[in-house]
C-alpha cells in the first residue's frame, strides 16, 4: 500500500495512491480503506506523509559510515530527536540558515510507527510499524562540531524532509538507498549494512519513550555525507519506496 498526506483546494487529507488516483481514507493508522471517488494525482499536492509528534534519529548506524568517520561501532543505538517543526514534504524548500556555513545531506530510511508501543520485544516490533518512507537528516555540520551536541545542528525548520509516501509490507532491512546531489551520486548503500536492524531500533527506543502513531524513526545514514549549497537539488532514492526531492535555498 502507498499511503500519503495530500492538499487539495483548502483541504488536507490522508490518502491511498492507486492506479486510478488518490482515495481519501479516514484513519491511516488503523486499517485504512479507500472512500468515495479518487482525486487525480496531478490535482493534489503531496505533503510530508505523516505529522510526527517526534522524530527519533539514530546516529552512526551504518558500518560504512563508522569506517568513514573512523569511529568504533557503538554498543547500543545513539539517539537524538528532531522537532516536528523541522518536517517538510517532497518538493518543499530546505532553508539554509544564516548562522551556518556548512549544511550537509544525510539520506536515511525512516520507519513510520502505526500504533502506540512501549517496551516491545524485538520479535514483536514489526506489528507496530505502519511502513517506511524516505528521509533526509539535514545537518548544520559546523554547528554540530561547535556545540559539542546535536540539537541546534539538527533542528532548524525544514531540516527533516520526508516522503513522498509511506510504503507498507516491505522488508526494511534489505533496501538499496542512494542520494544524488544535482544528479551526481553521493551516497549508495543497502540497509543490510545497518548495525542495529529496524526491529532492534523500535524495541530499544520503545524502552526509552512511548512511540505514538505517526512518529518516525530515522535509521541512520551511510557513508558519503557532504555539503549542500544554495540552489542545489538533493534526491533521496530508496528501492521500492520512491524518490524524495528538495531544493536548497
Amino acid at each position: 500500500m502507498k499511503l500519503g498526506r495530500f492538499f487539495s483546494g483548502d483541504r488536507i487529507f490522508y490518502g491511498i495512491v492507486e492506479e486510478e488516483g488518490v482515495y481519501e481514507v479516514n484513519n491511516p493508522f488503523t486499517r485504512p480503506e479507500p472512500m468515495g471517488n479518487p482525486y487525480r494525482v496531478d490535482r493534489v499536492k503531496a505533503l510530508a506523509p505523516c505529522q510526527p509528534g517526534k522524530a527519533v534519529c539514530v546516529g552512526l548506524n551504518y558500518r560504512s559510515h563508522a569506517r568513514e568517520m573512523e569511529l568504533e561501532l557503538p554498543g547500543e543505538p545513539i539517539l537524538f530527536i528532531k522537532p516536528p517543526s523541522a518536517v517538510i514534504g517532497p518538493g518543499d524548500i530546505i532553508e539554509y540558515p544564516a548562522m551556518s556555513a556548512r549544511v550537509d545531506y544525510e539520506a536515511e530510511l525512516a520507519i513510520v510507527i502505526g500504533s502506540r508501543c512501549k517496551n516491545v520485544q524485538v520479535e514483536e516490533a514489526s506489528r507496530y510499524v505502519l511502513g517506511v518512507t524516505c528521509a533526509n537528516d539535514v545537518t548544520a555540520r559546523d554547528l554540530q562540531g561547535r556545540d559539542g551536541q546535536w540539537t541546534r545542528a539538527k533542528s532548524f525548520d525544514t531540516f527533516l524532509p520526508l516522503g513522498p509516501y509511506i510504503i507498507t509490507g516491505l522488508d526494511p532491512d534489505r533496501m538499496d538507498i542512494k542520494l544524488y546531489l544535482n544528479g551526481e551520486l553521493k551516497q549508495e548503500s543497502n540497509t543490510a549494512d545497518l548495525i542495529f536492524k529496524t526491529g532492534e531500533l523500535v524495541s530499544f527506543i520503545s524502552r526509552v519513550m512511548t512511540l505514538e502513531p505517526g512518529d518516525v524513526i530515522l535509521t541512520g545514514t551511510p557513508s558519503g555525507i557532504g555539503p549542500m549549497e544554495r540552489g542545489d537539488c538533493v534526491d533521496v532514492v530508496i528501492d521500492l519506496v520512491g524518490k524524495l526531492s528538495n531544493l536548497v535555498r
